[in-house]
């Protein structure tokens, strides 16, 4: 009985010492895999708010501790007329003399009566306008009515200013058309700023883009006149601005909703305008 005894416990013993080995040989990694961390790296900072504070305008040299600058630019417009609201924008997303992409979606479709615009960081931009998109379907389902644009851009503002100097950078435009009220065209950015307006325009390349909205601008237009204006001010802005370029795109903002009236190639505008002797140098 005793022997019968040891025998069953040496065979015990002998299966899980193999038991140990096999578990052994499973969990050894190979030299090189054993020296990656097996969790995420993260920044060193433990207070972000004092990294932040310093982060974008440098605290030391240049060379040790040198501010943190985004080099961006795009050129975006909108403005208000006897219609509705025109918004056009370019499509270039790009970091200096560096181009991104050239299909990039600066008009954001915020709810189907309210359209935003990006300029400054297409991340912050991007993230911020579809969370206002969410704030504004909330706001929908708990007062069994559209929001404002002016509730929606006051949300937008509330946001940015909460982040002032964290490092956004945004310049938006809001436009929609409010129930009793008629168009409404606002403009945010990170820096606090929040502003009703009759046109605005956006961006690196804003200074050539107003040259052309103001010269043509005018309260009462036709919807053909106005997508024309807010096309060709979009157009000569990327012709003089290395940063905005790409495809033009126009929307009509209107009282049950926005529409999307077109999509234009750069170049095809170029030639278009070249051949109407509309570019200096040109002739028809």
């Amino acid at each position: 009985m005793a022997l019968a005894l040891a025998n069953v416990s040496n065979a015990f013993g002998q299966e899980a010492s193999r038991h140990n080995r096999r578990k052994k040989a499973d969990i050894e990694l190979p030299m090189e895999l054993a020296e990656v961390p097996m969790n995420f790296m993260l920044p060193g900072s433990q207070m972000p708010d004092e990294f932040l504070a310093g982060a974008f305008s440098g605290k030391g040299d240049s060379e040790h501790d040198p501010a943190l600058k985004f080099l961006h630019g795009t050129t975006t417009l909108g403005f208000v007329f006897s219609g509705g609201i025109i918004i056009a924008v370019d499509s270039r997303a790009s970091m200096g003399s560096y181009v991104g992409s050239q299909t990039v979606k600066k008009c954001i479709e915020i709810t189907p009566y309210l359209l935003g615009t990006m300029a400054g960081g297409a991340a912050d931009c991007m993230f911020w306008e579809r969370h206002l998109g969410r704030l504004c379907r909330l706001y929908e389902l708990r007062n069994k009515e559209r929001i404002t644009t002016a509730a929606a851009s006051k949300l937008l503002h509330n946001i940015m200013y909460g982040y002032k100097g964290y490092g956004l950078s945004m310049g938006t435009m809001i436009a929609g058309w409010d129930k009793g009220l008629g168009p409404n065209l606002y403009y945010c950015d990170s820096e606090g700023t929040r502003v009703k307006g009759q046109k605005f325009s956006v961006g690196s390349g804003s200074p050539y883009a107003y040259g052309v909205l103001d010269q043509g601008y005018k309260f009462e237009m036709t919807l053909e006149e106005a997508c024309d204006l807010g096309r060709r001010s979009i157009y000569h802005a990327t012709f003089r601005d290395a940063m905005s370029g790409g495809r033009v795109s126009v929307y009509h903002v209107r009282e049950d909703g926005w529409d999307k009236i077109s999509m234009d190639d750069v170049e095809q505008l170029h030639w278009k305008y070249a051949a109407a002797g509309e570019i200096a140098g040109s002739t028809k």
